[in-house]
C-alpha cells in the first residue's frame, strides 16, 4: 500500500477564499481540491437548492421523449415501462410507475428474469408487453444497446423510449427517443447521473410541460438517491443535490417501502447516509434480482400495504442471507484458483470461470477479488456451453473500452468504465482471456499496479474541533468524487493496551499533545503487532466520524492504515 498525500492547493487561493467564507484553512484547501473555488460554488456545495437543477429539455432526444408521452396520455394508451434488475432500474422503474399511474395512466412494469433472459431489454418482455396491449415501452437503466430488441418492439407496433445511463456503442437503437447524457453529441451539461437520475430528468420535463407543480417530481427523490448511492456514481453536481435532497426524504421514513425496509434491516432509528444505503439497503434490494424476480422490489417501492410491505421486506432479508452465503462460497472459490492461476508479477489482469456459479453473485465476488489482488478481474459463470460474466475495474483501466477491443469474441457485452457485464460462448473463453488480459498489459503502468492511499490532509489531533467536525458533516453526502476526507496524523501515542473486537477489528486509543481520540480499524486485526503501548511513533491514515453508541455521540478516528 502506497501512502500519497494529494496536491496541496495554492497558498493564495486558499487564504482568499479562507477569509471571505470564514472557515478554517483545512477545510478550504478540502473545498478547493474538490474544484470548489468560489463562494457561489461553496453555496452550492453546502446548500444544493432545487433551482440548481439543470433543464432537463437540454438532454438530447428529451422533447421526442415528452410528445410522445403527451400523445400516449392524450389517446389513453398503456405505458410498460422496463428496468434493470439492480437497484437503480428498481427504483427508476418504481419512480416512473407511481408518477403516470398519479396522472391516472394504466401503467405495466417488468424486469427481467436475470438468469433466464438476463441484462436488458429481451425479446419475451417484448412479447409480454405486446399481451397487455402496451402502445409505449420506456425502458430505465437498459436499453443503450438494444438495437434487434427495439427493432423487434417496432415490428410488434410498440414504440420505446429509451432512458438510459450505460455507455453508447457506435450504433444507436431505432426508438421514438434515446435519453442518455452520455450519447456523444447530448449537450446536457452533467453526464454522470444514474439510470433513476434520467428517469427523474424525464419526470421533470413531463411536469413542465404539464405546468404541474415540480413538487410532485420531489416526492420521489428518496428513489432517485437510493438508486444512485447504490449504483455508486460520482457524487457531485445534479448527484450531489439528488442523493443529498433524497437522503433527508428517506430519514423521514415517509414512503412506505422505504420504512420497512430500514426497519427490518436493523437500521431503524438510526441515522440513514450513503454508507447505510450501500451496505445494508441496497444489497437487500438486490438479493431478490440476484437470486430470482425483482419485480418484488418494486412492489416493496410502490405498496401502500403495510402487509404486503412487511411481507416482502421479510423476503428481501432471507435472500440476502442465502445471497451472503453464496458470495462467501464463490468468493472462496475464486481465491483457490488465484493460488493456482494468477501470477502476481506478470498478470495485469484476471479472467475466472466455473460452472455452477451463480450468474447473480459473481458481481459482487468479482469485486472483492479486485479489492483483493488490485487487478481488473473477470468473472464468468457457465451454463449451457454459454458464460455470463460481470468484469470490476480498478483506477485508470476502463474496462468497458477493454472489453470492446475483444468484442469478438462476446455474444454481447455493456456496461462503462468502472463495472461491465458479458455473455459469451465457452469456447470463446480463452481466446477472451488472451486478448483481455493483453488490453490490460497495453493498457496498464507498473504504478498503476500499486494500491494507494489518497490522504487529503496532513493534521494535528488538536486541529479536530467540534466545528471543524460540523463542517466535515457538512461534505456529506459521501460517495465516488467527494469521498469522506482522509488525514494523516504522525507521532501518535498508543494509549493503553489495543484489543482487537468483534470480527477481527482493531480498536485503541491515540494520544497526541495532551489530545486522546478513540481510535477503531475495521479488518485490521492483523496490524495488532504494528501498535506499542507508550511509544509515540505511530503514524496513522483515518477518517473522522461521529459514532452513536449506547445512546452517546462521541468522535472517533475510522483508521485506514498504520505504522
Amino acid at each position: 500500500m502506497q501512502w500519497v498525500v494529494s496536491e496541496q492547493p495554492d497558498r493564495d487561493e486558499v487564504n482568499n477564499l479562507t477569509s471571505t467564507l470564514g472557515v478554517p484553512k483545512i477545510v478550504t484547501r478540502l473545498l478547493l481540491s474538490r474544484g470548489i473555488k468560489t463562494v457561489e460554488e461553496a453555496r452550492r456545495f453546502f446548500k444544493p437548492d432545487w433551482e440548481d437543477l439543470y433543464d432537463p429539455f437540454l438532454m438530447q432526444d428529451m422533447d421526442r421523449a415528452v410528445d410522445r408521452i403527451m400523445l400516449a396520455l392524450n389517446k389513453k394508451q398503456r405505458f410498460f415501462i422496463y428496468g434493470d434488475y439492480d437497484v437503480d432500474g428498481i427504483t427508476g422503474v418504481s419512480l416512473l410507475t407511481l408518477f403516470f399511474r398519479e396522472l391516472g395512466d394504466e401503467v405495466f412494469y417488468y424486469i427481467p428474469d436475470r438468469l433466464r433472459e438476463g441484462y436488458g431489454l429481451s425479446k419475451s418482455g417484448i412479447q409480454y408487453a405486446a399481451k397487455l396491449g402496451a402502445d409505449l415501452i420506456i425502458s430505465v437503466d437498459c436499453g443503450i444497446t438494444a438495437c434487434h430488441e427495439v427493432d423487434y418492439a417496432n415490428e410488434m407496433g410498440i414504440d420505446v423510449i429509451i432512458s438510459d445511463h450505460h455507455e453508447p456503442s457506435s450504433r444507436l437503437p431505432k426508438a421514438v427517443a434515446i435519453l442518455n447524457p452520455k450519447r456523444k453529441n447530448c449537450p446536457y451539461p452533467f453526464k454522470e447521473l444514474a439510470g433513476v437520475g434520467v428517469a427523474f430528468k424525464l419526470v421533470q420535463a413531463v411536469i413542465r410541460k404539464l405546468s404541474l407543480d415540480e413538487e410532485i417530481v420531489r416526492q420521489y427523490v428518496d428513489l432517485v438517491a437510493l438508486g444512485s448511492a447504490a449504483d455508486i456514481v460520482p457524487l457531485i453536481d445534479e448527484n450531489r443535490l439528488l442523493v443529498k435532497k433524497g437522503l433527508e426524504k428517506i430519514n423521514k421514513l415517509d414512503r412506505l417501502g422505504i420504512r420497512t425496509l430500514v426497519e427490518s434491516s436493523g437500521l431503524g432509528g438510526k441515522k440513514i447516509g450513503t454508507g447505510q444505503v450501500v451496505f445494508i439497503l441496497a444489497p437487500r434490494i438486490n438479493a431478490v434480482g440476484r437470486l430470482g424476480n425483482a419485480e418484488r422490489a418494486v412492489r416493496l417501492m410502490i405498496t401502500d400495504s403495510e402487509q404486503q410491505a412487511v411481507n416482502i421486506a421479510n423476503i428481501l432479508e432471507s435472500e440476502n442471507r442465502s445471497r451472503k452465503d453464496i458470495d462467501e462460497r464463490t468468493f472462496k472459490e475464486a481465491l483457490e484458483m488465484i493460488e493456482t492461476e494468477f501470477d502476481d508479477q506478470n498478470d495485469r489482469a484476471v479472467v475466472l470461470m466455473r460452472e455452477g456459479w451463480h450468474p447473480g453473485i459473481i458481481g459482487i465476488v468479482a469485486s472483492r477479488i479486485v479489492e483483493h489482488i488490485h487487478r481488473p478481474t473477470v468473472m464468468i459463470a457457465i451454463g449451457n456451453e454459454v458464460g455470463k460474466g460481470s468484469a470490476r475495474s480498478i483506477a485508470n483501466f476502463d474496462i468497458y473500452s477493454a472489453l470492446k477491443t475483444c468484442e469478438k469474441h462476446l455474444i454481447d457485452f455493456g456496461g462503462h468504465k468502472h463495472a461491465a457485464g458479458l455473455t459469451i460462448q465457452v469456447d470463446q473463453i480463452e481466446p477472451f482471456r488472451e486478448a483481455f488480459k493483453k488490453a490490460a498489459s497495453e493498457e496498464l503502468k507498473d504504478e498503476d499496479l500499486i494500491k494507494k492511499l489518497w490522504i487529503d490532509e496532513k493534521i494535528e489531533l488538536s486541529d479536530i474541533s467540534d466545528k471543524m467536525i460540523r463542517l466535515l458533516n457538512q461534505f456529506a453526502p459521501f460517495g465516488p468524487k467527494n469521498m469522506r476526507p482522509v488525514f494523516l496524523s504522525q507521532n501518535l501515542q498508543i494509549v493503553g493496551n489495543p484489543k482487537i473486537v468483534g470480527k477481527n477489528h482493531l480498536k485503541f486509543m491515540v494520544r497526541q499533545n495532551g489530545e486522546i481520540f478513540d481510535a477503531i480499524g475495521f479488518n485490521l486485526g492483523p496490524l495488532h503487532y504494528r501498535l506499542s503501548p507508550g511509544e509515540g511513533n505511530l503514524d496513522m491514515i483515518y477518517v473522522v466520524e461521529e459514532n452513536y453508541w449506547n445512546g452517546k455521540l462521541k468522535t472517533q478516528l475510522r483508521v485506514k492504515d498504520l505504522k
